[in-house]
């Protein structure tokens, strides 16, 4: 299956930016395999820039290929959990663990009788932040100490 930003995932991405008037690129990728190098070029990413990689939630099988090519174009890379160790800056969202044992709990309620239409809609409400100090390094970036201090994990 191929990656892709969700409609709703690209319009939220897209109002963010707005809201802190910052402009903003989409880049989609369809065909494997995927030619990134080539891709962000052609959307003008380059040097200065940032990249942040969204995904339906699938599995990206190269994300040490796409972080090494961020740090290779000076590009701060901002994704899911796996990619700090990976290469990427840092990560941010939903802690996977958290989400697990949410939906363990909700398997338990339906094992023992409970109706899946009578269970809550709950959102998440815990988040996981994961830095990447090596890369910050290999950046010429420097992350706050008060970003650090609120890191659920520093990769040093």
């Amino acid at each position: 299956m191929v990656p892709r930003l969700s409609s709703i995932g690209r319009q939220a991405a897209r109002q963010a930016s707005a809201a802190l008037d910052l402009p903003a690129v989409s880049v989609e990728f369809r065909d494997t395999p995927y030619d990134y190098e080539h891709a962000l070029a052609e959307a003008g990413i380059g040097p200065g820039d940032g990249l942040m990689v969204m995904s339906s939630g699938l599995f990206v099988p190269d994300r040490e290929k796409l972080s090494k090519l961020a740090l290779h174009l000076r590009l701060p890379l901002l994704s899911g959990r796996d990619w700090p160790e990976a290469g990427a800056l840092m990560s941010f969202g939903v802690d996977i663990n958290a989400m697990a044992r949410l939906a363990a709990r909700y398997v338990d309620k339906i094992l023992k009788g409970a109706k899946p239409a009578d269970l809550p809609v709950e959102q998440p409400t815990r988040f996981e932040l994961i830095v990447n100090l090596k890369t910050a390094q290999a950046l010429g970036l420097t992350i706050p100490p008060a970003i650090l201090a609120r890191a659920d994990e520093v990769i040093e």
